[in-house]
């Protein structure tokens, strides 16, 4: 069986992962990026911690997995009838079964200066960008920005502005600023944080980011943003480190290919039982129009149902019909401290980040060895060598 996916996160490299343990498969992935980023670490590389803990080299994962060819490339088209792909580079990639996972992109919702202006922690690109945005006021300057803020109070958002704190006076501290004083802001729209959990654990993690001195607004709405201030709700907050974390829509490869894939309201793709949204080809993950979309865990479970099909379809079994699965939710907020949410059970506090270490552990060991995983699951307790001397800054 000869298989192409598109896309080197949790559900491309699961499903590869997956289908080479039959060593009769063929295995090409395609993406853009030769590492794998692990998404729920990366507030933590924003804050200080080794990068080693939120990228993994793909050769690493695929080393000596022979039937598994990885191609850095990024697609740009799709004829789901002549069963083509069409790269950037111009290279045109035929496939017999086609497996997509490009993920979500960030979106700014068409608001004024974000674009230009805010910082994302999505990329290794986006986060040296904030550092060096931190660094230029604390190392060159020794003074801190008026406000920090952070807008998304989704578990990113919450993760992050409960983390940066203790990141700031770490490097104040150091640099010797002399007014270290500086305020962490939280904006979100909706009416509460963490909208899409319990209100109840909505309401014990807002008091758990006062304690860390985030202060939080809600039911309050950007409107724009300029080089050194952002308008929330018609008023202006005086900052230059702004960092957005609210918003992620379908990649753009599919409304560039829209006359070959069917839209749900949200822009996913609309796909079968089968997790097909057309002949041969499957779409999971972030961009699949399925219930928990949009979560490392369910790209995981999308990954193996469809690989177990695949297959089943090889052997003439009969295939499994889709079946989705809510996942758990653990937030980190701080140290030594989280929110755990399944079902009706909620936990707090050190239990829960007992919790999410443990969930971290599976997470890497989904797309590595378990020996190679405990070494990147060790590299969150490492702090970078985040000190430098001012002329390296220029």
């Amino acid at each position: 069986m000869k298989v192409t996916i598109v896309g080197g996160g949790f559900g491309g490299v699961k499903t590869a992962l997956e289908l080479a343990k039959n060593k009769k498969n063929e295995i090409t992935l395609i993406t853009d990026k030769p590492d794998f980023q692990y998404y729920p670490a990366l507030y933590s590389a924003a804050t200080g911690h080794s990068h080693l803990e939120s990228w993994v080299p793909l050769g690493k994962i695929f080393a000596g997995i022979a039937n598994v060819i990885v191609k850095l490339d990024a697609i740009e088209k799709i004829d789901t009838k002549k069963k083509t792909l069409t790269a950037k580079s111009g290279t045109t990639y035929t496939y017999e079964t086609c497996v997509l996972a490009l993920g979500s992109v960030t979106t700014y919702f068409g608001i004024k200066g974000l674009d230009q202006y805010a910082h994302g922690i999505k990329s290794a690109a986006e986060i040296d960008s904030l550092k060096r945005c931190i660094y230029v006021d604390i190392v060159e300057k020794h003074t801190m920005d008026k406000h920090y803020v952070i807008v998304g109070a989704g578990p990113t958002g919450v993760e992050l502005a409960a983390a940066l704190g203790s990141y700031l006076n770490r490097l104040a501290k150091h640099y010797k600023v002399e007014d270290p004083t500086a305020q962490i802001d939280l904006i979100e729209a909706a009416p509460r944080v963490l909208p899409k959990m319990n209100e109840k654990a909505s309401a014990v993690v807002l008091k758990r980011l006062e304690k860390l001195g985030v202060v939080v607004q809600t039911g309050r709405t950007v409107e724009s943003q300029e080089e050194d201030s952002l308008i929330v709700s018609g008023q202006p907050i005086e900052s230059h480190t702004v960092i957005w974390t609210s918003g992620v829509a379908n990649h753009p490869f599919y409304k560039a290919n829209e006359d070959e894939f069917e839209f749900a309201k949200n822009g996913r793709i609309v796909v079968d039982d089968h997790m097909l949204a057309a002949d041969d080809v499957y779409v999971i993950g972030d961009n699949a129009a399925t219930p928990f979309t949009g979560l490392a865990q369910t790209a995981l479970h999308d990954a193996l149902f469809v690989s177990a099909n695949l297959e089943r379809k090889e052997r003439g079994k009969k295939l499994k019909s889709y079946k989705a699965v809510m996942p758990p939710v653990v937030v980190p907020v701080g140290k030594n401290w989280a929110v755990f949410e399944w079902r009706g059970l909620r936990l707090y506090s050190w239990i829960a980040a007992l919790l999410r270490e443990a969930a971290d552990v599976l997470g890497y060991s989904d797309v590595l060895p378990i020996g190679q995983a405990l070494g990147v699951w060790r590299a969150q307790k490492v702090m970078e060598d985040d000190y430098f001397e001012p002329s390296k800054s220029e």
